[in-house]
């Protein structure tokens, strides 16, 4: 299979190296003049836009305008996939700008370098089929099971729903520890060190990340406001034990 990556941030990178590493020829674009991964040949836009299979790796907070710019310009056999932590809006996007008669699926990998670093075997892949689905997107999902991922299917909204109380709460209990200034320590419960690895594996990724996962989750503010009562009811009961 040939795929493209259009996008090569940390993530874009990481996942060009994956889809090089399942047996793909992969070809990859990116604005900025990132070193190429292991296996990945530099192609310019409009290859990447032609490409039989075609997964976008930009920001959430820059896809809308990346796919106002392209959208129009995808191959009319191209298979187009996001991979964008939040799925309602991008999928809403691709479904805007890109023309009805293409495959469409919204996809996130729910893993990225540090998750992923010695392999992503049994890690969670998130499908949400959005247009033209039919044979091809079966030929997908047979192939992202090939790479060993637990392939999950469900819709915009309820991959939302749910990740805003996994990812989203995850990512900012992860940067608050970090405003703790938590380090490691000789004396460290197995607790405190999986404290550490949420850090290390959250406040690795760009902080552009964390505020996009806030912004366009329509549930995060949910996920906020419980976790602020939860916390609230905690330190209450212990006020009235100290009383």
């Amino acid at each position: 299979m040939k795929a493209a990556v259009y996008g090569l941030g940390r993530f874009g990178s990481f996942w060009a190296e994956c889809l090089y590493k399942a047996g793909c020829e992969v070809i990859a674009y990116s604005r900025s003049p990132h070193e190429m991964p292991e296996g990945v040949r530099r192609a310019d836009e409009e290859e990447v836009l032609n490409a039989p299979v075609l997964f976008f790796c930009v920001t959430i907070s820059a896809f809308e305008n990346v796919l106002k710019n392209v959208g129009n310009r995808i191959g009319r056999d191209t298979i187009v996939m996001d991979t964008c932590s939040v799925k309602i809006l991008p999928s809403e996007w691709m479904k805007r700008y890109i023309p009805s008669d293409r495959t469409i699926i919204a996809t996130h990998p729910m893993f990225g370098p540090d998750s992923g670093r010695n392999g992503v075997k049994g890690l969670p892949m998130v499908m949400c089929p959005v247009s033209g689905i039919g044979s091809e997107y079966e030929k997908l999902k047979s192939f992202f099971c090939s790479m060993g991922l637990d392939v999950l299917e469900m819709s915009a909204e309820k991959h939302d729903e749910e990740a805003a109380y996994s990812q989203g709460v995850t990512h900012f209990v992860g940067r608050v520890l970090n405003q703790m200034g938590m380090k490691p320590t000789p004396i460290a419960t197995q607790g405190y060190r999986n404290l550490m690895t949420i850090v290390e594996q959250t406040c690795n990724d760009p902080l552009q990340l964390f505020y996009d996962l806030q912004r366009y989750n329509p549930y995060a503010k949910e996920m906020r406001l419980s976790l602020q009562v939860a916390i609230e009811k905690v330190l209450n009961a212990l006020r009235r034990e100290e009383s």
